[in-house]
């Protein structure tokens, strides 16, 4: 069986995207591209770029958009922005749309946990929350080949259906109905996560999400109001055993502050201010 090439799917890439910025600059007074290699195409057009950071820092890649002081960059977080140091920044949070996703009042006595089954997520964190407090635990995600031996070693031999609990991958409807019904959605990342979006999901179905502070975290949970920031693991179960939120007020939150609209405004003003002129950094 040959051997995949990584660079097959880069080129298709590059292909696809040289095309889609060719068409765009006869038709468009901005071009706003979701990958780093297409912002290399500035160097041949008039018209402003835009590119969103969606992935985690990397420093080679922050030297590379040192070559294209130009082009008008938007992290997803005041937390990426501050690792980054373009000239031309501004910061969109994400937005979601919100029909999609179904508010529950009445929740079931159970934690949930949606997201790559890996250490930086901190799964192993949620299953010793459960077990700390005797809720069952509802792991939805994906297992990755490189964290094969993780979920093996740390999370596997914990499943036993009573206590911890793995669903496998979760689409839409599942998602509705496992965040939906959860008493609290455990988010306990190990790393700077730019922004997660699970965060948002399980908020706009009434749950609350009790989060480690890494990242953007403190930019999206409301303390006290759509879950809390938790500091240990002792402190996250504590939390647990102790939730007391009005799921329509977290919806209320999350309409008022991460709707797709408010998303789509923000990015408005961006290019307002780009077709004006106006450089400065500010978060949106």
């Amino acid at each position: 069986m040959p051997i995949k090439n990584p660079e097959h799917a880069f080129v298709q890439d590059l292909n696809h995207e040289a095309w889609a910025v060719h068409d765009a600059t006869e038709h468009c007074d901005i071009i706003h591209v979701q990958s780093a290699p297409a912002i290399t195409f500035s160097r041949f057009i008039e018209r402003p770029i835009v590119l969103t950071l969606h992935g985690p820092h990397d420093s080679k890649l922050s030297a590379f958009y040192a070559f294209y002081p130009e082009v008008h960059y938007v992290c997803i977080s005041g937390a990426q922005s501050k690792q980054e140091s373009m000239p031309r920044m501004s910061t969109v949070h994400h937005g979601i749309d919100l029909t999609q996703y179904k508010l529950v009042e009445h929740k079931q006595p159970y934690l949930s946990f949606i997201g790559r089954i890996a250490p930086l997520k901190g799964t192993h964190i949620a299953i010793d929350v459960a077990q700390r407090t005797g809720i069952p635990l509802k792991i939805a995600g994906d297992v990755q080949p490189m964290y094969h031996e993780y979920f093996e070693r740390k999370v596997k031999p914990q499943i036993d259906g009573k206590i911890v609990d793995y669903m496998g991958l979760a689409d839409l409807q599942v998602k509705n109905e496992l965040l939906g019904n959860s008493m609290a959605m455990l988010f306990p990342i190990q790393w700077n996560e730019p922004f997660g979006l699970v965060m948002l999901e399980a908020m706009a179905c009434g749950t609350p999400v009790l989060a480690m502070p890494g990242g953007s975290v403190p930019e999206v949970v409301r303390e006290g109001i759509s879950g809390h920031i938790c500091r240990s693991v002792m402190q996250m179960a504590k939390r647990a055993q102790g939730l007391n939120f009005n799921p329509l007020v977290i919806r209320q939150y999350v309409e008022d502050n991460f709707s797709i609209e408010r998303m789509a405004k923000e990015y408005a003003r961006v290019y307002e201010d780009i077709l004006q002129g106006i450089d400065a950094r500010r978060i949106a």
